[in-house]
């Protein structure tokens, strides 16, 4: 039990001035303190805490200067980050420390934190604070409201990917227009099980192919068939827009000029797909693959990626074109780094003669059936 001795030994120390006495006081008390807080009354913990924090606030001095000052900070602040009977006043100061080192414990774990703390540390503090109260294992709409509207793309992603993280209607649109550059955080969003069938079916419509397929190869099994018919919707639309506005026709006349004056090589299509020239770009992937438009197209239509490697291994393309080749399949941005990595390394080990045998394979196929818009 804290004695009234030990209070006028906090006071003696402190008018000390000694840095190490200090020191030495706040980790005695507080160990005193961890050693029964379940028994404390209420009246106990409000004397621990007049103590500690008139210790702590003297520390905070020292602490930008003293290493071993932020140590001992941060050392006190993990000690009762998980101690629910925790002065909550003494919590409080060292969440609102400006050293993430010792902040960061309290911020991410403690119970005597309240949703108006929070909130009140979500509007003042910086990003490494964010993303500390992200991590809690349980947000309310009000706290995670205040931390989405400081707009941190970082802080978003965690949010989101907390499960005990609950998110309003507001909080979402926020998420989501940050998720049209961000197809991890798209992605995470997607499958969030709190999110309303309106806000999902905008999240999809807005999302390029390669996050659709990420989505629906992360969609939980109560969610897959709401994901996959609202990608099925979104991809109809696109097909249909592509089929009133590509033609194919003139592609395949400005192809054919180019081959015969020996103009159509890896740099025309290298050219036409950072230029996100759709007709041009599957129109010559179509001739250096000795393949046709009728086979290329569905296998750029496709939510997956992997079908349009296969022409480009046969056309014995850098990946630097296959990268650009995948990429202008989206009107606008572009594929995520985790995608593109992925593709990568498919390619790397797709071998060229498994990759003519199915190219042929879907050429037959093609050529059996029955004839589409070009």
């Amino acid at each position: 039990m804290l004695t009234r001795s030990i209070a006028d030994e906090v006071e003696a120390a402190i008018a000390a001035g000694s840095a190490e006495k200090h020191l030495d006081t706040m980790r005695r008390v507080t160990d005193l303190f961890l050693v029964a807080a379940e028994g404390y009354s209420g009246e106990q913990i409000e004397l621990f805490g007049d103590v500690l924090e008139r210790l702590v606030k003297t520390i905070e001095l020292r602490a930008l200067a003293d290493v071993s000052a932020r140590i001992a900070l941060a050392e006190m602040s993990t000690q009762l980050a998980s101690i629910k009977q925790a002065p909550p006043a003494v919590v409080r100061r060292l969440a609102q420390n400006d050293e993430i080192s010792i902040a960061q414990p309290v911020l991410t774990e403690s119970a005597r934190l309240t949703p108006e703390d929070l909130v009140a540390l979500a509007e003042t503090k910086g990003e490494q604070h964010l993303l500390a109260i992200s991590g809690r294992w349980w947000l309310n709409e009000v706290v995670t409201d205040a931390l989405l509207k400081r707009h941190y793309p970082k802080v978003s992603r965690r949010i989101v990917s907390n499960p005990g993280a609950r998110v309003s209607a507001q909080g979402y649109a926020i998420v989501i227009k940050q998720a049209a550059d961000d197809p991890d955080l798209a992605v995470e969003t997607g499958i969030r099980v709190d999110l309303p069938p309106d806000l999902r079916q905008q999240l999809l419509r807005s999302a390029t192919e390669a996050v659709r397929s990420r989505l629906l190869s992360r969609a939980p099994p109560h969610l897959f068939e709401e994901i996959r018919t609202a990608i099925a919707t979104a991809t109809a639309g696109a097909n249909r827009e592509m089929s009133r506005t590509r033609d194919f026709a003139a592609a395949r006349r400005f192809i054919a000029s180019l081959k015969k004056h020996g103009q159509l090589d890896e740099s025309a299509l290298l050219g036409f797909a950072k230029q996100k020239k759709y007709e041009e770009t599957v129109a010559t992937l179509a001739e250096l693959s000795r393949s046709s438009i009728e086979v290329i197209r569905p296998l750029m239509q496709s939510l997956r990626d992997d079908g349009v490697l296969i022409p480009c291994r046969v056309a014995g393309l850098k990946w630097e074109t296959v990268a650009a080749v995948l990429d202008s399949r989206f009107a606008s941005g572009s594929m995520g780094r985790h995608e593109l990595a992925k593709a990568k390394e498919q390619y790397g080990k797709l071998e060229m003669e498994n990759a003519r045998r199915l190219l042929k394979f879907w050429q037959v196929r093609a050529a059996d059936a029955p004839a589409g818009p070009h």
